[in-house]
């Protein structure tokens, strides 16, 4: 069991101050997420938060219209405009979204999944594609 101690900053506030090289011993980073547990005896326990990205696909259905003007009786020419993506969309409504597969992934996978699905954001750094396409648990906890 490790310990660190209480202190006061020159403003008052209580802090806790880690030795770096009881951090790099416990594994932690600057920007972990730490949890604190209070213990019988009056003590608190801090550990990391341990967490993992998990890969949700979905297919999503969507009831769209088309209003297409074709000669009398061609009634045949809408749907083929419509099929070769020459037709303007009139309307779109959301139905529904159907989860087809969760998996765990590694952060590695993520960000190549990350180039392959957003080719524009292959210059981005790490931190940046993980900020702009990943809900991270800060977002909701």
């Amino acid at each position: 069991m490790k310990t660190a101690n209480v202190k006061q900053d020159e403003n008052g506030e209580y802090i806790l101050e880690f030795d770096p090289t009881l951090i790099e011993e416990l594994g932690w980073q600057i920007g972990d997420t730490l949890e604190w547990r209070p213990e019988i005896n009056g003590a608190w326990t801090l550990t990391k938060k341990e967490t993992e990205f998990v890969l949700v696909e979905t297919v999503s259905m969507f009831r769209e219209r088309y209003v297409v003007e074709v000669p009398t009786g061609k009634t045949d020419w809408a749907s083929d405009t419509v099929v070769s993506n020459d037709a303007k969309e009139f309307s779109q409504k959301h139905l529904d979204e159907v989860i087809i597969s969760t998996r765990t992934v590694t952060k590695g996978e993520l960000l190549k999944l990350c180039d392959e699905d957003n080719d524009y954001a292959k210059i981005w750094t790490e931190e940046q594609k993980v900020e702009a396409f990943v809900t991270r648990m800060k977002d909701y906890d």
